[in-house]
Order: C-alpha cells, then structure tokens, then sequence
C-alpha cells in the first residue's frame, strides 16, 4: 500500500518503547522502507550512550538533522517510509517535521517500570539502560501525535497505528 502524496511515520518515543520493533513491522506490513534513527548517530554520539554519558542538545542537532534530511530524501523520491526517532522534544519534532503534514507523528508511550525490564533484557544495543532517567527528563510530550501504548503487543500497535491512520 503507497497512499498518494506520500507519508513518513514518524514513530518516536524513549528508549525502550519498540521504536525499531514496531517501525520494522508496520513497515514490512506496509512494504515501505523502514529507518532506524539510531543507525544515523555519528559514532561519538554512539559512544557516549555506550559509556552511559547522556547526550546534549549540541550532540543531538547534527543527527536530528542527518534524520530529517533521510526524510526529505523519501518525500523528494514520492516514497512513503517509517523512521523511528526517539524526538523527545517539541523544538525536535518540529525540525523533523518541518510543518509538513505528510510527516505524521506516532508516539509510543510506555510505563518507566516496563521500558526498564525492556532495556534491562536487550542485548546488543549501545544505549545504556541507565540512561533512560536522562530520556524521560528530557522527554516533551507531543500534543499532536497519534498515542499508542506499548504495554499492547507488537502486532496489536501495529493494527492500532494502520486503523487510527486509514493504513
């Protein structure tokens, strides 16, 4: 399915809440291409989270953009995507989004005590479980987003996101 112009689901959220797991099934469920915004991080951005050290606004910018300039590139290409970011702030948001209605946000919103037990079992990721207090401080609630709880399975979010969108 490729609606007509073409759409970027945004999906964002703090470490934990199934951006990669839910953006790749939406994704193959949609047959559009999917992008992890972890895989964008310059490596000093991944060592940091690596070491447990949080990231500022000042490390955050250039990926953000690197990001933002992916989805310019679907859009420009009329190719719908899913990009997971986890986008914590409204100033964030608003340089993904840019003002464009096709760039359509979903937030993935969980419980600080089940992102915990999530991160306390994964394995081979950079991000430090620690470093979830820093995220959920750092973390502007979207006021304009689709919300979904991911306490729901994963094919659940999915259904719940392609019903809510007309996917």
């Amino acid at each position: 399915m490729r609606p007509s112009p073409p759409l970027v689901l945004l999906l964002m959220g703090v470490a934990g809440a199934g951006k990669t797991t839910i953006g790749r099934l939406l994704a193959q469920e949609l047959g559009w291409p999917f992008v992890d915004g972890d895989d964008l991080h310059p490596p000093a951005n991944v060592d940091k989270m690596r070491r447990g050290i949080p990231l500022t606004d000042a490390d955050r910018w250039p990926w953000l953009q690197a990001v933002r300039r992916c989805i310019e590139a679907y859009l420009a290409e009329g190719q719908s995507a899913v990009v997971a970011c986890s986008a914590l702030k409204q100033a964030y948001r608003e340089l993904l989004q840019q003002g464009d209605a096709r760039v359509v946000l979903v937030y993935l919103r969980g419980e600080e005590a089940l992102l915990r037990q999530r991160l306390a079992a994964r394995r081979g990721h950079f991000f430090a479980p620690q470093l979830l207090a820093s995220q959920l401080a750092a973390l502007e609630a979207p006021h304009d987003a689709l919300v979904v709880d991911v306490a729901l399975p994963p094919q659940e979010i999915v259904r719940t996101i392609r019903t809510a969108l007309g996917l």
